[in-house]
Formats: C-alpha cells, structure tokens, sequence
C-alpha cells in the first residue's frame, strides 16, 4: 500500500511540474508578445536615402549617351523630363542625364542595376528634388 502511495505522489509531482512548466512558458510566450510589441518597429523611413546623379565633371557628349541609353533600352522612366513636365528645367543634359540614371538606379537597384553609366554618374545623399520635380528614393 505504501508503494502505490508513492507512485501516486510521484505522479502529483510529476503533473505538478507540468502545470508550473506550461504556466512558466505561457509567461514566458506572453512576454515576449508583449515586447514586439513595445519594440518600435522601422518602416524604412529611418534609412538614409540616396540618388543616382550625373557627375558634373563628365562631358555633355558621355552624359547624352548614358541619357539616351537610360531612357531608351535602360527602361527609366523619363517622362518626367519632357516638354511641359516638372523635370524638364532646368533643360540642361546634366539635369535630364540626373532625373534619367536615377530612375534607372530606383528601379533596378535592388537588382543589380548599378549607378554608374560609364563613369557617368555617381551616388549622393543629396536630395536632387527641386520644386514640384521629385526625384524617387526607394531604401
């Protein structure tokens, strides 16, 4: 009798255990709810932004090449620099070559695409926006 007194305490304890088991892990689960959801989460608007520009050292020549490439097999969207559009002034190559090579970099940079269009371009931290021409800036 004393034998099965024992195995019934033994299995009290055992099925004690699980419950302060299961109860620690249900605190443990809850808690670490309850910090992702205390932790701010970031939606990319805290990661530096960049744009594909001209450099100004290359000559017109390069830049209207790399332009020409960048809106026509390139697949940038240059409809913003057209006559009549907020990115066609200043009407310079440089300006127009800047909105062409960054479109290209926003939309394949996490492709492979590169911003460097025969030596032409190059990445800067400086936002080239200006006025109602918004340069694209994808993190």
């Amino acid at each position: 009798m004393a034998e099965v007194g024992q195995k019934l305490v033994k299995t009290m304890v055992k099925e004690q255990c699980k419950i302060k088991m299961n109860t620690a892990l249900t605190w443990i689960h809850f808690s670490v709810l309850i910090l992702a959801l205390l932790i701010p989460r970031s939606d990319g608007d805290d990661l530096p932004r960049q744009w594909c520009i001209a450099d100004e050292q290359t000559p017109d020549d390069v830049l209207q090449a790399a332009l020409d490439w960048a809106c026509g097999p390139g697949g940038a969207d240059c409809k913003m620099i057209l006559p009549n559009k907020p990115c066609y002034l200043p009407n310079t190559i440089k300006d127009h070559a800047s909105f062409a090579f960054n479109s290209y970099w926003q939309k394949y940079k996490n492709q492979g695409g590169s911003c460097y269009f025969s030596a032409a371009a190059m990445v800067s931290d400086l936002n080239p926006s200006h006025g109602a021409c918004q340069y694209e800036s994808h993190t």
